[in-house]
């Protein structure tokens, strides 16, 4: 006679959750609830009604009945060639200013990171550049560097034989990449900086009693402790130059080939009849664009605080 052993089945033992605990967790954290009714108020409710209005043909001057048109913007949008070349800017100003300020932010930090006499000094006045107001920024060098008779560049050019240029007029997209470059390469070479200094010195002690040359150290040691910080500095200052308006409304007011996708908006809104239907819609566009580099700054962000090595 065979008998059957029953497995015992133990209960799972889950911890009760009592009313008592529950008002204690809702008592810590209801001194957060109105900051987090101020942001709910003061960013999505304005970005929920700025969908609906993208959905809208709504202008107001002259004064017009809003009316619903679905998603004709958006559907306008694909069509207007003058998007896409303020997206053709933006790609430049972005693309070129972020590379420009990373390679000249990486050796301004290569020749910060070693002692010599005044070197405090020399790193307030590099960092000076990034603290100054944009509007500041693209008027001293409009009127000051870029000027097509007093300006210092054009004076070199003379003194060295050749003939004055107009930069603003004849190279807008130029003339404002290099203003983006000489503001964001402090920045940048904060960034590279803090990196350098974190690098162990013991490993490069170890480089040098071998042996290995100063550009071999940098090159196969260097550059690959530099990498994570390299690709912060990158992503941030995508994220920041994608949204570019201050330095082209002050230095070309938008003209033909400097027009990037926030001054197009405010073309389009403000600056062209106050059409807040299509400057909704286009804004929609902007703004789901920075959700996406602004996820993948985060998470490099975060795999960067844990330590981790990024691929």
């Amino acid at each position: 006679m065979s008998t059957t052993i029953r497995p015992e089945i133990t209960p799972s033992i889950q911890p009760k959750v009592t009313r008592r605990q529950l008002s204690e967790s809702w008592r810590r954290r209801l001194p957060l609830l109105p900051a987090l009714l101020i942001m709910i108020l003061l960013t999505q409710v304005p970005f929920v009604m700025s969908i609906y209005y993208s959905l809208t043909d709504w202008k107001v001057v002259p004064p017009e009945p809003r009316n619903y048109i679905g998603l004709d913007n958006y559907n306008n949008l694909l069509h207007n060639h003058f998007f896409g070349d303020a997206v053709v800017v933006s790609l430049k100003l972005t693309v070129f200013g972020v590379l420009g300020a990373i390679i000249l932010g990486t050796g301004f930090a290569l020749l910060l990171d070693r002692k010599f006499f005044g070197q405090g000094l020399v790193r307030t006045l590099l960092i000076t550049p990034f603290l100054l107001m944009p509007v500041v920024v693209g008027l001293i060098w409009k009127n000051q560097m870029f000027h097509g008779l007093y300006g210092v560049l054009n004076w070199l050019i003379e003194k060295l034989g050749g003939t004055p240029v107009d930069f603003v007029s004849r190279h807008p997209t130029t003339s404002i990449i290099i203003v983006l470059i000489w503001q964001w390469t402090p920045f940048m070479m904060l960034i590279m900086l803090a990196g350098l200094q974190s690098q162990p010195a013991d490993v490069l002690e170890a480089a040098k009693v071998d042996g290995a040359t100063p550009f071999a150290i940098f090159r196969q040691l260097t550059l690959s402790h530099l990498r994570p910080y390299m690709e912060l500095g990158i992503l941030l200052g995508t994220i920041y130059l994608i949204q570019v308006y201050d330095q082209i409304a002050v230095m070309t007011g938008g003209g033909p080939g400097s027009t990037n996708v926030p001054y197009f908006v405010f073309q389009r809104s403000i600056g062209g009849g106050w059409d807040f239907g299509k400057a909704s819609a286009y804004s929609i566009v902007v703004v789901v664009a920075s959700i996406v580099i602004a996820t993948v700054a985060l998470r490099v962000l975060s795999r960067l605080l844990k330590g981790e090595e990024i691929a």
